[in-house]
């Protein structure tokens, strides 16, 4: 034993003493461990690998979680053993262990009879497990914490992708140390039920988020969990009114915890957007003279009231990274419990590392696939939006200004990551003379040429231009 705790892990801590004093010794400090509790591990398994071999897969214990040398290669043998199906015991692991050139790695013959007659309490295994586990969460840190110092004395030139490198870092180690145990049969059939009950419900069409869009709703089954939902257009066509009236709906009426990144327009600006569209109110008409009544007023002071009251979130930081944009959302997702996140436009992010430099592809498929990668580590789906190229204008007849999805720029990496992706288009924004553009008034269409999970095709919308507003069903009514 005392052969094995010297050659155990020492990955220390130096600490230098005040050299103006002489003291110039170090002083080590081994890394956390629990080398008793390893031994009642390694011990309760070896005399009853059913059961306990089981429980430690289940608690994802792994050959990385044993602070001495010879207990990690002991449990990566026993549980290739286990997964083999061999018969674990005393004899026939000797011979293995031998066979494989690992019986002096493991301690010898010697400390095989130890372990197997070190014979803790079974009923001690979680607690014991628990310890193991623990110490190698706190060796984790420190290791992650020294390796953080040395790049940072490095002064790498990419400080904001070390940045989110050592935060991504220490979220694995969280996410490592969690146990998620396996729903049983009755579970599993229970989910099914209520999710059969929620398509079958009048009141709720949908499994995931519902976009306020009726229809979209129908095809794509609301927006769940991890999927990212691109809207494409041209210049224009008001994507970003879209994905404000989603924003809308999530938010405000829900009551559902919502983020935006802005990479175009202010705040200040997305906010009027909103609040005058949910007041139903055109505040364009007050730049020609016009006195909103009393009811008119109402609307608007009522809407301020609900934005302010709710938990929407707007970053309007120009030309944010995927590295910050990743940074924050994890942050407020903690600190707030965003269910939800829209971003405009995916064209205007950067990504700052080295490879995207000379490549403007590269950096919209990191970009493209740091949002995917966001949206399933924070279990929320997120809404982007995105630049059609010049494709649409480039067609005649019928097809005139019809978007397809090779019309995405840099599309390759953006079809490939989003699980759905809906094509916005106006008629009326292509038509040739007036009468053409009078019978188009209001007419709009998304596509949904991706939907990974459920079907595609036309979305019929209105467009309500001076509140700047999608609709379901004919344009509303001017209210007075």
């Amino acid at each position: 034993m005392a052969e094995s705790l010297k050659n155990a892990p020492q990955n220390l801590f130096s600490k230098k003493g005040n050299e103006e004093q002489g003291d110039s010794s170090d002083v080590t400090r081994a890394l956390p461990h629990a080398v008793g509790p390893e031994k009642s591990l390694l011990s309760t398994m070896l005399q009853d690998p059913q059961e306990y071999m089981a429980h430690a897969i289940e608690e994802k214990l792994t050959a990385s979680h044993f602070y001495l040398p010879n207990h990690s290669t002991l449990f990566g043998f026993l549980l290739e053993m286990f997964e083999n199906g061999s018969e674990v015991e005393l004899v026939s692991l000797v011979q293995r262990l031998l066979d494989r050139g690992l019986l002096e790695r493991v301690g010898g013959p010697g400390y095989l009879t130890e372990l197997y007659t070190y014979a803790p309490s079974p009923g001690h295994f979680r607690h014991h497990l628990s310890h193991v586990k623990d110490k190698f969460v706190l060796r984790s840190i420190i290791r992650t914490a020294n390796e953080a110092v040395a790049q940072a004395y490095e002064t790498p030139d990419e400080v904001p992708e070390l940045l989110d490198s050592v935060e991504q870092s220490i979220l694995a180690i969280r996410e490592s140390a969690e146990t998620t145990e396996a729903q049983t049969m009755k579970q599993t059939v229970e989910e099914v039920m209520r999710n059969f009950q929620m398509l079958l419900s009048k009141e709720r069409q949908s499994l995931g988020i519902s976009t306020g869009f009726e229809e979209l709703d129908k095809k794509s089954g609301g927006l769940k969990p991890g999927e990212m939902f691109v809207i494409a257009a041209r210049p224009s066509m008001g994507k970003t009114s879209f994905m404000m009236n989603i924003v809308e709906n999530i938010c405000l009426d829900q009551g559902k915890p919502t983020m935006v990144f802005s990479c175009e327009m202010s705040s200040a600006q997305l906010v009027q957007r909103l609040l005058f569209a949910r007041a139903k109110f055109a505040v364009s008409r007050l730049s020609r003279g016009y006195t909103p009544v009393k009811k008119e007023l109402e609307r608007v002071r009522n809407a301020s009231v609900q934005i302010v009251e709710s938990k929407l979130f707007i970053d309007d930081t120009a030309g944010i990274s995927i590295n910050e944009l990743r940074a924050k959302a994890r942050r407020k997702k903690k600190d707030e419990d965003i269910q939800f996140i829209a971003i405009d436009y995916l064209q205007l992010m950067k990504s700052r590392t080295k490879q995207a430099e000379n490549s403007r592809e590269r950096e919209i498929a990191e970009i493209s696939g740091g949002i995917k990668a966001l949206a399933k580590e924070l279990s929320i789906p997120i809404l982007i939006l995105a630049q059609l190229n010049r494709g649409p204008e480039g067609r005649t007849g019928k097809s005139l200004g019809v978007p397809r999805m090779s019309d995405l720029r840099e599309s390759g990496s953006i079809e490939q990551d989003a699980d759905l992706v809906g094509l916005l288009y106006r008629n009326k924004y292509y038509a040739e003379n007036e009468e053409e553009r009078a019978a188009l008034e209001g007419k709009a269409e998304l596509v949904l040429a991706k939907n990974r999970n459920g079907e595609t095709g036309g979305i019929p919308l209105t467009f309500v231009e001076d509140l700047m507003r999608f609709e379901t069903g004919p344009p509303a009514e001017e209210m007075e």
